[in-house]
């Protein structure tokens, strides 16, 4: 050390103290930066200490994650889609009115929130068909694509090679032999693997059309934030025929199958009605924003119809993410929760809740509401696993029922309301889901549907084992510690 001391010279001493103070100065702007976006205190409080914590490597991430960069093109093609979307929208809602005397007291209020906040109106007369087993899932779907005789779109966060996936990628190819469009949309990093493959090379030789979305790349990520994720899964079969849910384009035999945490779980639902329109937007306003497709096109080749009554479901689409106003779907997810009076009952993969959620969870459960958490036991990320469990024992000592299934990874999203509302698709209870991802809900009005699902969930909470506080407390104090690190984390994961 003395060597190394004498060798410095004082102009050597000066850009240490010059860096230093420049790191200072920066950690100062961010955190001023944090303040005036007023975002929730926790994730502002987050921030704050991984940018004074961690030196050089906080202030970096703040500066790539810390903020919802969608880039100008996305905003551009935004502009662009808004008319045409906003006429369909004044179209829909005078054509398909819904008669709220007929359904529950509650479904009114939840429904003209989700409006206001998400855009898409609800529509009546729908048939859902809920498929809780993933054979019956690629089953149906295979049968679908091979009676197609238009279009066949197709957006996912995951496609996986193996097993009814193939099938799924063959059964395409056979659709555009007969002269149907397909279109198939993947999340750039999810689906990763796939889209490197011999079989996409295949699809696209073969006519189908495959695109990335929210593709990454070092010089992207000086404009566009690149943990923005599309994590919808939505398939539209001649603008008749809908499927949305939590079930990734894979097969639960061959998915992560070193991963400890076993199958995963999932359901989906098949559509029919109205309903179907909204879905086909959606997926038609991510293709536009992800190509470079023009209005024109998708007004020729889009096929949305409107579509007959074949039910009694009221439902509404909800497509939720950076585009939209960041707690929007949360504001809907928080009027669920408070609606409930009777029973509540989640499922959720990753449960990481914001404060809101977890008071409001909390509340319920004091005032008498029979609320219900059903989680996996074990889950594919440490650091989820950790921050999920920091919450739990204020949720035991406030009522709250939590289940932990045994049966693999519960992947499957959807929240049950006193038999009478279900919220049902991709969105997961965590920071994520609600502000970073690309998700699609359904806001399902029939009590039919709530019963289906809810006997759905019995099955899940059949496998389960309830947790019990009081051994829950007797867990190793370098758990607790541990638990409450991650919990610091939480709000930015």
């Amino acid at each position: 050390m003395p060597v190394i001391a004498e060798s410095w010279s004082p102009e050597d001493h000066w850009l240490i103290y010059l860096f230093f103070f420049a790191h200072l100065v920066l950690q100062i702007a961010l955190a001023f930066r944090v303040i005036m976006r007023r975002r929730g205190v926790g994730e502002s409080l987050s921030w704050i200490l991984v940018i004074f914590v961690f030196p050089v490597i906080g202030p970096l991430s703040y500066l790539m994650l810390g903020e919802l960069r969608i880039g100008h093109r996305r905003v551009r093609r935004f502009v662009e889609l808004f008319p045409p979307i906003r006429a369909w929208l004044e179209e829909t809602a005078k054509r398909l009115p819904v008669n709220w005397s007929q359904l529950g007291v509650e479904c009114e209020p939840l429904a003209l929130l989700s409006e206001e906040t998400l855009g898409l109106p609800t529509q009546p007369g729908n048939h859902l068909e809920l498929c809780e087993k993933w054979q019956d899932v690629f089953r149906r779907l295979i049968e679908d694509i091979d009676q197609a005789q238009q279009t066949c779109h197709l957006v996912f966060y995951i496609w996986h090679l193996g097993g009814a996936t193939d099938e799924v990628a063959e059964a395409l190819i056979r659709a555009r032999k007969r002269g149907v469009i397909c279109r198939v949309l993947l999340d750039a990093l999810g689906s990763r693997t796939f889209l490197r493959s011999k079989m996409v090379e295949r699809m696209r030789e073969e006519g189908v059309d495959v695109h990335a979305a929210l593709p990454g790349g070092l010089l992207r990520m000086l404009f566009v934030r690149f943990d923005l994720r599309m994590h919808r899964k939505i398939v539209v079969i001649d603008g008749k025929i809908a499927y949305t849910g939590s079930l990734n384009m894979v097969d639960p035999r061959f998915f992560k199958r070193d991963s400890g945490v076993g199958q995963w779980i999932d359901a989906m639902v098949r559509v029919k009605g109205p309903a179907v329109e909204s879905l086909a937007v959606t997926f038609l306003a991510d293709w536009y924003m992800e190509t470079r497709c023009t209005l024109e096109e998708l007004r020729h080749s889009g096929n949305v119809e409107e579509q007959p009554h074949s039910g009694e479901c009221a439902v509404q689409v909800l497509p939720s993410g950076p585009a939209y106003r960041s707690e929007a779907i949360e504001d809907v997810l928080l009027m669920a929760v408070y609606s409930a009076r009777r029973e509540l009952v989640l499922t959720t993969p990753y449960f990481v809740p914001s404060e809101s959620l977890r008071i409001a969870l909390a509340t319920a459960a004091r005032r008498g509401v029979k609320v219900i958490l059903i989680v996996p036991a074990k889950v594919d990320s440490v650091l989820v696993r950790y921050a999920s469990q920091a919450f739990k024992g204020e949720l035991l000592r406030a009522g709250v029922r939590i289940a932990n299934f045994d049966g693999g990874l519960l992947h499957t999203k959807s929240v049950s309301i006193d038999g009478e509302i279900s919220l049902f698709g991709s969105l997961n209870l965590d920071p994520r889901s609600m502000r970073l991802n690309f998700e699609i809900s359904l806001a399902v009005y029939d009590k039919d549907f709530a019963g289906r699902l809810r006997a759905l969930q019995q099955q899940y909470i059949d496998r389960s084992e309830l947790m019990d506080l009081e051994s829950w407390d007797r867990r190793p104090g370098r758990q607790r510690f541990a638990e409450n690190c991650a919990r610091l984390f939480g709000p930015l994961l």
